[in-house]
């Protein structure tokens, strides 16, 4: 008999606040000592300047205390993100697939490519990273232009060469994000019959998303994918979570699904609660 193939299945995340805690361009101000990122990000926005995930970029370029930024810097900024717990085991069973399923992962970011590559060092091949690229004077190391910046519409050109390379349709296309700067790539992912997940409570978002999930543990973006795309029985959910030392606490199973996650203690110490 004829084996059935995989359904294979393209899983795009952005990256600040979905695998991170805090925006990149906070990490890298607090690095340089420089105040007022946050007001600095919201008059970009107020201008409509520049297309909204970009502004870390735009000020790279062109405010003059970020033109001291140099490569060094960024990957150090990397090294500073906190990130959320259990991405490890996140892309462990993304890349193990599942009975009939197997899955591809992609982090699509408009923080500066250096930073997220060097964040998720050791978890995440820099292939398999998507960030604004930057280009780098030989001599100064001052950053001499912007060649690409995955932001807005930037997403949506991303998954569409990932979907055209590795041969995924539409409809097997998942998206994941937290803010308003996710907004054009998940309507594109929903038009075509793809699955969105917002973690975030974004209301802009959360209206757009097919799926919600707060949670400060990684992992969490496995139930509704498990549950909506590939229809577990909330027990083998269970199952799998505690095949990766994590324990499923909690779950208001809504649109919204609040997701409570605790590592099992290897020696039978109590493990800390991770707070959805």
């Amino acid at each position: 008999m004829n084996e059935v193939p995989l359904k294979h299945y393209l899983l795009a995340s952005d990256f600040d606040q979905t695998l991170s805690f805090k925006d990149s361009g906070l990490v890298l101000s607090e690095l340089l000592g420089i105040s007022g990122f946050e007001d600095r990000v919201a008059g970009l926005a107020s201008s409509n300047l520049v297309q909204q995930g970009g502004e870390l970029a735009y000020l790279i370029r062109h405010d003059p205390e970020f033109r001291g930024v140099r490569s060094e810097h960024l990957m150090e900024a990397g090294r500073r993100v906190r990130l959320k717990s259990a991405i490890p085991a996140l892309v462990d069973f993304l890349n193990r697939g599942t009975d009939g399923y197997r899955f591809s992962f992609f982090v699509i970011s408009a923080a500066p490519r250096e930073i997220v590559v060097s964040a998720l060092a050791g978890v995440v091949p820099p292939e398999h990273i998507y960030g604004t690229e930057l280009t780098f004077d030989a001599v100064s190391g001052e950053v001499r232009a912007i060649k690409r910046v995955p932001a807005g519409y930037g997403k949506v050109a991303v998954i569409e060469e990932l979907e055209h390379r590795l041969a995924v349709t539409p409809d097997r296309m998942i998206y994941v994000g937290d803010g308003s700067s996710d907004v054009h790539v998940m309507l594109h992912v929903n038009n075509r019959d793809g699955f969105t997940i917002a973690v975030s409570e974004n209301k802009q978002l959360a209206r757009i998303a097919k799926s919600t999930v707060l949670s400060d543990n990684a992992f969490s973006i496995i139930v509704p994918i498990l549950d909506q795309i590939l229809h577990w029985q909330t027990g083998d959910i269970r199952t799998l979570f505690e095949s990766y030392g994590l324990t499923l606490n909690e779950w208001e199973k809504e649109r919204t699904d609040r997701v409570t996650i605790s590592e099992i203690p290897p020696s039978g110490a109590p493990a800390e609660a991770e707070a959805a």
